[in-house]
């Protein structure tokens, strides 16, 4: 262990309360999050300079964020830092270097593979600023791989986050949910014996954690109040992880989930399906409401609204696909069901594709068991019943009666992953599919076979309704032939 007794202290300090405790903390895993303006890239930068100062040469840290341009921000700041306690900018290397020897260099991850590139690497510390940008887990977990030491240097993951963003919901399930005391998890160890154990810890941020920069700039606090809606306000003011910024169904609510009620048997039942073997895979089971019902909590039903009644989410513990075969797949849909509940339904056109040796996917499914049909793949379009994501928003958002989509409140993968999806930022009127999409996907291919239309008299209007002849045996009401 290199020796600590003997180094000055670094010129920063950090201010009584979560910067304090972020800098103290010895769980492995410390993420510092919530409002803006709550001094969490300072924190981050003024964590390695006490590393530094404590173990010299032996201290190597790594700063990432997603794109080179968010990144010159934090270099910026650490060029206010650093240079107090003799360490230089190296722009050859993007790095800053003390004259102990200690180094952090800075970097962004474009894309989740550029995380291989680092494997092989040794550090001490790795920062992850703004770690809610990253649309999965995955490649930020493949840097805690890079932590170790051979002087025995305690190595920990730093990130920091505010609410929103295509990761906000992996974030917000695995630090945020947890509560503000420490979590530990225990791991499989792959070689057998006893498993290993690791640990984590969430710090919420709050502006008035940061008295520099409200003494600096008294005016902060009236400009985020003024930077738009109620929830945008309370996402960057108040550090509120329950608010979705940007949000691509804005319209979701309370009132779109239900607790499970006994579903009529005269009401058509169907399932919907989104194809995945490396990325999750998902299936919906659906009702449709033939008469307009009350229920317990007093939220009504309109005829024709969609009940989402059971789900299954083919998501590991890792965030990706559980790797199933269609037969498997196949199967496990019909162990979730009993008997002939439900005959057909409704997938991505791309199983009925064959691709590479072997039968469509489709085909396979059919063969064990479950049958679907292509369903319409439409994302965007002009208003009315060809536009997939406006169908799937108007549901949500109902009418006078009622919502036109409601879900159990068992099936938490939908409750938790569609509020969180976003814009993409390229095509506002579409998602951004770098999210956790797979259920938003397979609710479209739900709503697209049931599909509601616009009102004549309100042509160009975002108002959709339901056909004459819904739920009479129509084909269009149907969406199949």
């Amino acid at each position: 262990m290199p020796d600590e007794t003997t180094r000055p202290e670094p010129s920063w300090r950090p201010q009584p309360g979560p910067q304090e405790r972020f800098i103290q903390a010895t769980e492995f895993e410390v993420v510092y999050g919530g409002a803006r303006g709550g001094g969490k890239t300072d924190a981050a930068l003024g964590d390695f300079a006490w590393h530094a100062a404590r173990y010299g040469d032996a201290a190597q840290g790594l700063m990432v964020r997603r794109t080179r341009a968010s990144l010159d921000k934090t270099i910026r700041r650490a060029r206010h830092i650093y240079p107090k306690d003799g360490a230089k900018w190296i722009q050859s290397r993007s790095c800053f270097e003390w004259p102990s020897g200690a180094c952090l260099a800075f970097r962004h991850l474009a894309n989740d593979n550029d995380a291989e590139l680092y494997q092989g690497h040794d550090y001490t510390r790795v920062y992850v600023e703004e770690l809610t940008n990253f649309p999965h887990a995955a490649p930020v977990d493949k840097l805690k791989a890079t932590l170790r030491s051979a002087e025995g240097v305690p190595c920990y993951f730093r990130a920091t986050c505010n609410p929103g963003g295509p990761g906000h919901t992996w974030v917000k399930k695995r630090y945020i949910d947890a509560g503000t005391e420490r979590v530990v998890e225990k791991i499989r160890n792959p070689r057998g014996g006893p498993d290993f154990e690791t640990d984590r810890l969430f710090i919420p941020a709050k502006l008035e954690d940061n008295p520099a920069l409200i003494k600096g700039d008294p005016n902060y606090a009236m400009r985020l109040s003024q930077s738009g809606s109620e929830m945008v306000v309370r996402a960057w003011l108040e550090g509120d992880w329950s608010v979705v910024m940007g949000a691509f169904f804005a319209g979701w609510s309370g009132r779109n989930i239900v607790e499970p009620f006994e579903i009529p048997k005269k009401w058509t039942r169907f399932i919907s399906f989104d194809w995945g073997l490396a990325e999750p895979f998902s299936v919906g089971w659906w009702a449709v409401v033939s008469e307009k019902v009350r229920l317990r909590n007093q939220v009504a039903l309109p005829r024709g609204a969609l009940v989402r009644y059971r789900e299954w989410y083919g998501m590991g513990a890792d965030g990706k696909g559980l790797g199933l075969t269609a037969m498997e797949v196949a199967k496990g849909i019909l162990a979730r069901q009993p008997g002939d509940e439900v005959a057909e339904g409704v997938a991505d056109p791309s199983i009925f594709t064959r691709n590479g040796v072997g039968p469509p996917i489709a085909e396979v499914m059919r063969e064990n068991g479950v049958t679907f049909r292509a369903a319409d793949n439409t994302r965007v379009g002009k208003l009315g019943a060809i536009s997939g994501w406006n169908q799937v928003r108007q549901r949500i958002l109902g009418n006078e009666q009622g919502p036109m989509l409601v879900v159990f409140d068992t099936c938490r993968d939908f409750i938790r992953t569609i509020p969180a999806q976003q814009h993409d930022p390229l095509r506002a009127e579409d998602l951004d599919t770098k999210g956790e999409d797979h259920i938003a996907d397979e609710t479209r291919y739900a709503c697209m076979c049931r599909p509601l239309i616009a009102r004549e008299r309100d042509a160009g209007s975002d108002t959709l309704v339901l056909p004459e002849d819904y739920g009479r045996g129509s084909s269009r009401a149907w969406g199949w032939p």
